[in-house]
């Protein structure tokens, strides 16, 4: 899952009930590792932050992010915020999942989370997951 534009201020956080964060894109991207996506799974949750992105923004980030090419799809969902459910856009992998991400790769996304203020058994669980590399 991406959804992150540095020119848009974070508004608030939530949860994604009913999708797992996991990594995929290792072959097809040609990156060094996988990138982050997410999936449906019935139990599961993922911490996410949103963004007031502008609709010029969004056009770029859904350039950046390949939706036009079908890297890409972006789905509307809703999230758990402590103010009630909203509606939001996530960029999710349009392929298969797996493959694993880079040390550094997966320790930006932990420390992203949090500065978010994602919980602590959250962090621990992200910062153990195998890495394709060592630590960063």
């Amino acid at each position: 899952m991406r959804a992150y534009c540095p020119h848009s201020p974070m508004i608030d956080t939530g949860w994604l009930e009913g999708w797992r964060l996991t990594f995929a894109g290792e072959a097809e991207l040609g990156w060094e590792g996988a990138v982050t996506t997410i999936v449906e799974s019935p139990g599961d949750r993922v911490f996410v932050a949103l963004y007031d992105v502008h609709p010029r923004d969004a056009e770029g980030l859904d350039e950046v992010e390949g939706v036009s090419a079908g890297t890409y799809r972006k789905l509307h969902v809703r999230v758990a915020t402590l103010d009630g459910d909203v509606t939001a856009w996530v960029y999710v992998f349009a392929g298969y999942e797996g493959g694993l991400p880079t040390a550094w790769y997966l320790s930006e996304i932990a420390n992203a989370a949090e500065k978010a203020g994602a919980p602590q058994d959250y962090l621990d669980a992200l910062r153990t997951r195998p890495t394709r590399t060592a630590s960063p």
